[in-house]
């Protein structure tokens, strides 16, 4: 899956590395997100294809048709808070067609246009003061037009989601204590693997 997302865009992210690694012998600079990119999904080639197909190919789930265990799904039939953030230049996820689909939705939907591309745009700290984010209320109209009327907010998106989930619910509760009972931590977070060399 990642090989066929990376297609999308092979200019940007399969040719550079062919080019400047494989053929100049260069070492790629060391980037944390391109690091966290490379833990691809493991997925079954049957999954795959049922996705790709369903998915893209044929769009089931948008159409409400997509069948699972003999089971229908529509997506008219969520209707519990969305909040559907979307990035800029994202090349798997396009802005435009997460705007289309949070239409599709049979509650209210909370659409967030964050800047930068499909990991940066989402990854975003608070703390790195980075990219920017837009709104504009309800999802209707046309895509273009939302974007002209939009207010765009410097810096992560994470705060407002968060402000937008506590306006639901301002519990909190304590965090859970990892290990104990048939589940003992391994390690202290991060967790041993990040000390591991390749």
């Amino acid at each position: 899956m990642a090989s066929a997302f990376n297609m999308l865009r092979a200019s940007e992210l399969i040719w550079p590395y062919f080019v400047n690694n494989y053929l100049k012998g260069q070492d790629p600079m060391p980037f944390d997100l391109l690091y966290w990119n490379s833990d691809s999904t493991r997925m079954a080639a049957a999954n795959h294809s049922f996705y790709l197909r369903n998915c893209y190919l044929s769009n089931t789930l948008s159409q409400g048709k997509m069948e699972l265990a003999g089971k229908t799904l529509s997506l008219k039939d969520i209707r519990i808070p969305i909040y559907n953030l979307a990035t800029r230049a994202d090349h798997i996820a396009p802005a435009k067609s997460v705007f289309v689909g949070s239409s599709l939705f049979g509650g209210p939907v909370e659409y967030v246009l964050s800047g930068s591309g499909h990991i940066a745009g989402v990854v975003n700290p608070p703390d790195k003061q980075k990219y920017q984010y837009w709104t504009n209320g309800a999802v209707k109209g046309a895509y273009e037009d939302w974007v002209a009327g939009a207010k765009e907010t410097p810096g992560s998106w994470w705060p407002h989601w968060q402000r937008w989930i506590e306006a639901m619910d301002d519990e909190r509760v304590p965090a859970r204590v990892p290990g104990g009972g048939a589940l003992n931590a391994i390690a202290d977070a991060p967790g041993s693997y990040v000390l591991a060399r390749v």
